[in-house]
């Protein structure tokens, strides 16, 4: 299933808000001036240049945020400023927790669906990416199609396009992934905006502003080329990323810490671009 399969957007978006965690954020796709840029301000910039004057965007994503302080926080904010359209992505990092359960949490993510549609335009409804090819989260993968599976339904039964990143190919290609395997490189979160304005009917023909110019979307430089490794150097790649990336992520969980700490979001008023 692809986005296209669900109505589209009538009319130009005048307004848009993104709620979520770091995916949303934009973690793994630095500025020029060090806050992150990520695939919602790339699909604003697209939005804005196909927009009136005026075209107001606000992002209340936080990295590290579980699906339940999102529809807590979040969600009522969005449903407060009422804007055009809405990005929802949330439920990644609950499905990363041991005994978490995709039901119920398809569930929680369906009641805040439909507090947003009553003050919301449109709503687009996130799955879940195809981990398969990545260590450790590839054990995730049917969690993540079950979930997925709850999504397309619930999307379908109230009407949402479908930012779909599981069937996203292009996404599954090293070069869109940072150093950390688990966040986006600058020419992932550009991929993600092209789909998502795709699922919306809107035209994405070039990158406009805040988007860099495509010339500087290119893969983290610490990534290993792209291309056939031998078996000793994907072990040293695999060594190198448990050791910088993943055992502090495990300590993380271990403590009850979390990336987002004490992070406010990047974009919290409904503000033109």
């Amino acid at each position: 299933m692809t986005g296209s399969s669900i109505p589209t957007v009538t009319g130009p978006v005048e307004s848009y808000v993104a709620i979520g965690d770091s995916f949303t954020e934009g973690v793994g796709d630095p500025g020029p001036d060090g806050t992150f840029v990520g695939w919602a301000d790339r699909l604003a910039g697209m939005l804005a240049a196909q927009a009136p004057p005026g075209f107001r965007y606000a992002n209340l994503a936080v990295r590290g945020r579980l699906l339940g302080p999102i529809v807590a926080e979040q969600v009522p904010r969005a449903t407060a400023l009422a804007p055009d359209l809405v990005t929802f992505c949330a439920g990644g990092n609950d499905i990363l927790r041991p005994g978490s359960d995709p039901d119920a949490l398809a569930e929680q993510y369906e009641k805040a669906l439909v507090q947003l549609l009553t003050r919301v335009g449109t709503v687009v409804v996130c799955t879940g990416f195809d981990t398969r090819g990545v260590p450790v989260l590839r054990h995730l993968r049917g969690k993540i199609a079950t979930y997925n599976t709850h999504l397309w339904a619930l999307a379908d039964r109230h009407h949402c396009p479908v930012l779909d990143l599981w069937s996203l190919r292009s996404v599954q290609e090293r070069d869109a992934w940072s150093e950390d395997r688990l966040h986006l490189s600058a020419l992932g979160h550009e991929r993600v905006a092209r789909r998502c304005a795709e699922a919306l009917g809107v035209e994405a023909a070039a990158p406009s502003s805040p988007v860099p110019p495509p010339a500087a979307l290119t893969a983290a430089p610490s990534l290993p080329a792209a291309g056939p490794r031998s078996p000793a150097a994907a072990r040293r790649d695999d060594l190198h990323w448990a050791r910088h990336h993943l055992l502090p992520w495990i300590g993380r969980r271990l403590r009850g810490q979390s990336s987002g700490d004490h992070v406010e979001a990047k974009r919290p008023e409904l503000l033109p671009l």
